[in-house]
This record gives C-alpha cells, structure tokens and sequence, in this order.
C-alpha cells in the first residue's frame, strides 16, 4: 500500500469486472495479428496558441536575490523551468524526436496541462506545455484556495500512434504516459516531495486540467484533436507538505476555459481503429468508485542527478550487446519492484556465460534464478520479431496482467510498467549503461512458456540493458556469483534430482509482425 492511501471511495473501489471489449482488446493486442498498412500521420502543430510564457520566474531567470534570506525564499520556489527542461522537453539538436526516452514510437503521443498554484516560478494558474518550445501557455486563472505547489495532468492525443500501430496502439500509449510520469517526478527537487497517480478517474482529471471530457470533446471543440488524461504528477516546493488530491479537487472546481485552436485533420471523422481506441481508453481510464485514485511518493535513486536526467537516450540496439555486472543488474531490479508498488513483477533474461532468467532475491542483496537457459532469442521473437534482442546484454521484463484482468489493473499494470522502466532507464544512464525500452509484446505468455497456467502472467514492457564494450580480453558474459546467504547444496542423485525449468524457446520460428509503414528518416523509432 502507499504511505498515503488517499482514497475518497468504498474499500470495493476498482473491482470493476474485465468486459468482453477489454478482454477481446488484451487478446488481440497479444496475438500476432499484424497492423495494417495507412499512411504516415506527420505531427500536427500544437494547438494551444496565445501568449507564450517562460517556464522560470523573473527571480528565478536572473538570480536577483541578496543574502541568506533571499536565497532561502528562491529555494522554496518550485521550479518549472527545470522541472520541464529535465524531463518533457525536447531534446536540443534531436529535431523530429519530442522526447529522448520514447516507448511508443516517438510519435509525441502525450502532452502537459500544468495547474500552477502558490510558490511556483509561473504566476498561478492552468497552462498548456510546448515541449518543443519549452513554454507555457496560459489558459485560464487559479481557483482560489489551491495549495502551494503544481500538479501535471498527462494527456494523450491517439491519432499518430493508431496510425502507426493499429490495435496495438493503446497499450504503448498508457506505456508512453507511465515513462512521461516517470520522467517529471525524477525531475522534482530531490527534497521536494513528490507524488505520482495513475489511477485517478479521467473525467476528474479532465475538470481539473480544463478540459472537456472524451465524450463531449468533438461538441466543445469541433476541429481539435482529443486529449484523454491518464495520469497525474503532484510538486510540492521545498519544505511544503503535498496535498495533491486536495489540490486535484480544488482545480476541477472552475470552469473549463482556453481554447485550443482547430487545426487542419482534427475535424476529419476518425478512423474505425482510432475510435475503437478512444473507446477503449474511455472505459479503462473510468475511475468512478476511485475517483481521486491512490497516490504514492516518488522516490528517486541514490546515483540519479540532473545531468543523468539529461544524458539519458534509447540507445541504438548495437549498443545493448554487452551485459551489465551482477551488482549492476541487482540495483536495477531493486529500483523496478520499488518504483512502483502497485506494479507488475520483473524479472531479467541474460546470456554470456550463465545464461537464465534472474529476479530479485527476496531478503537478500542476490538475485535468484527463476529458469536456466536462454531467453532472448523467444523475447525477439515475442517482440514483434526485432531479432536485436537476442544479443542483448540483459533484458528487464515486467510481466502479469492476466487476461481476464480488471480495467483497473489493465491501466494500473501499463502505466505503472512505464514508471518503473522509465526510473530504471534513468538509473542505468546513471551507472554508465546504455537501455533501450521495448513497448509491443506478442504471444509472449511468460508464465505459460515456464510451465505455470496460461494467461496469467504476461510480458506487459521491457528494457533492453547494456553496458559499454570492456577495454581489454572479451568478457566471457554475466556469471552470477553465490550470495554470502547462499549455501552450495549438496550433490543429489540423479534419479531424485528437481530439474530447474528451462527458459521459454519458440515452438517455431516467428516472422516479424509489424507492418507498420516506414517513417522518414530521424522522426520516429519503429518497435
């Protein structure tokens, strides 16, 4: 449970049973039925127009303070511009690429509401985010009585991603938003308390960001894209205590207001597989016996700092070849199961010379071994046939969401999944290692494959880990050493022998299942 459990229903909230549309969509999006072909969607312009803010206050922007007291008053204010400029910005000299971490393609699938209150470098009030311009947009005043600090309501707007992906675009979108969270709460001040929420219900998150919701979005704004909320970062300044679901309430008092413009494309009808995934999202982001949903307080990792936050990159898959080192590996795992409590499990497939699927060893500093043998070479063929997998240094896998899973869990399970990968993401950047993640999963039943019951134990995200080339001999590969808990057990006869299970192989070879169009080159990253 999270150390704030705010809640604001009956203990039975979110025990909404799986519908026969979400089962049919989890069942779909795993099988390895291929995207169909439509034509590449370039970016549209973004909508917000208006007056254009700096993210920094002018204190902030010039550093005009005296003495120990005015330091101390810039201290406690929160600052966006750095907030934003280490997590959502766009990356200088990166054109075409919005964010450098993508999960889904790099198709600039979510945005930014900001709800400025007291105490943070904007004055208060909303704002939309300009990630490639790295400004604010003003769209409407505070409500009176926020608290101190700023909460982000992430969005999504769909139509590149289901161009792109067809009916495999809705999981990479929730996994799209978890990295985003991630990415904004690493980015708070470090003593700062910071709280993150993916489950609060979207028609709250929509009020509280002035928006209109799905349903009445087309009749509010005509030609203008939708944006379905998700997820939600609460930031505090330094030495206030949050109260985000506080906040949360008191800004979906106001009215909606700030327009966004039309925009040439918006208005056209969308496509069957566009609104079969709004559709989807609308019924799996309801949260109406939750409707403040859970909030937890991030953490960051001890070796994260703001340059780790800025150098960090999806690396090309050449660069992946190399396996990290067993204690290197331990702390990444550790940082996955503790992201996110209410995630799904992880576990890491390596070669070299101790092949096996690895995780965490409870209690200990040691990781266990779950299954012997080789597992990458099924990964790439469960991950739409990217063959680059199976060499691999290591491969992180977070797995569950069975297949008859609440709509609750299902949104819990991807975007918690997208958390954790991306704060691992940026704790391997801070141990020097290079990480790629892998969004689109098919056939890949982990738990069947290692003997368990089908459909219960899914591959929901990955992170393709590596660590640079060593400078001398050729590294035989990731051989784990025995914990000081660990005891040689004894030599046992082989008739009586329990026989470790084998990591999953392909029953038979599997073609690439992506039919997805080529992009130009530099915009985007195929999966």
């Amino acid at each position: 449970m999270p150390d704030t459990p705010a809640r604001t229903a009956a203990p039975d909230s979110g025990a909404r049973p799986a519908s026969g549309l979400l089962r049919r969509a989890l069942a779909d999006v795993r099988s390895s039925r291929a995207p169909g072909l439509s034509p590449y969607v370039p970016e549209r312009p973004f909508p917000w127009s208006g007056t254009e803010l700096p993210l920094a206050g002018d204190e902030v922007r010039s550093g005009a303070v005296s003495g120990a007291g005015g330091r101390a008053a810039l201290d406690r204010v929160l600052d966006l511009d750095r907030v934003l400029r280490l997590s959502l910005a766009a990356p200088v000299g990166t054109p075409g690429r919005l964010r450098p971490v993508p999960s889904a393609g790099a198709l600039h699938p979510v945005r930014a509401h900001l709800l400025a209150g007291p105490g943070c470098s904007l004055p208060p009030g909303r704002y939309a985010y300009d990630a490639r311009a790295h400004r604010a947009h003003p769209r409407g005043p505070a409500p009176d009585g926020v608290p101190p600090g700023a909460l982000v309501v992430l969005t999504v707007a769909a139509s590149r991603t289901v161009a792109h992906y067809g009916h495999r675009a809705w999981p990479l979108l929730l996994l799209d938003t978890g990295h985003a969270a991630a990415a904004l709460a690493l980015a708070g001040p470090p003593a700062a308390d910071v709280r993150v929420c993916l489950d609060a219900d979207a028609v709250l998150l929509s009020a509280a960001a002035g928006l209109p919701s799905a349903p009445d979005w087309s009749h509010a704004w005509p030609g203008t894209e939708p944006e379905l909320p998700l997820a939600v970062v609460g930031l505090t300044p330094v030495g206030v205590t949050a109260d985000a679901l506080g906040a949360l309430i008191a800004w979906a008092g106001p009215p909606r207001t700030g327009t966004p413009s039309p925009r040439p494309g918006a208005a056209t009808a969308p496509s069957r597989e566009l609104a079969s995934t709004l559709l989807l999202l609308r019924h799996i982001a309801a949260s109406p016996e939750l409707p403040g949903g859970t909030w937890h307080r991030a953490t960051r990792p001890g070796p994260v700092t703001d340059k780790a936050l800025q150098a960090r990159r999806s690396a090309p898959p050449d660069d992946l070849n190399h396996p990290p080192g067993e204690e290197q590996l331990t702390r990444l795992l550790t940082t996955a199961g503790t992201a996110r409590p209410d995630g799904p499990a992880w576990t890491a497939a390596i070669g070299g010379g101790d092949p096996a699927l690895y995780a965490k060893a409870p209690g200990s500093g040691g990781l266990d071994v779950r299954a012997s043998g080789d597992a990458r070479p099924t990964l790439a063929h469960w991950a739409a046939g990217q063959q680059w997998i199976g060499g691999a240094g290591a491969v992180l896998l977070a797995h569950g969401c069975p297949g008859d899973a609440t709509p609750a869990a299902v949104r819990t399970a991807h975007l918690a999944a997208g958390y954790a990968a991306g704060a691992v993401q940026t704790h391997a950047t801070a141990l020097g290692l290079r990480s790629r993640p892998i969004g689109s999963w098919q056939r890949a039943d982990l738990g069947a494959a290692l003997g368990e019951a089908p459909g219960r134990d899914w591959i929901v995200h990955a992170l393709a880990v590596g660590a640079p080339p060593p400078p001398g001999p050729v590294d035989p590969g990731f051989v784990r050493r025995p914990t000081t808990a660990e005891t040689p057990p004894a030599p046992t006869p082989p008739d009586t022998a329990r026989p470790t299970p084998a990591a999953p192989t392909p029953p038979d070879p599997a073609p690439p299942t992506s039919a997805a169009p080529a992009a130009p080159p530099g915009e985007e990253e195929r999966p």
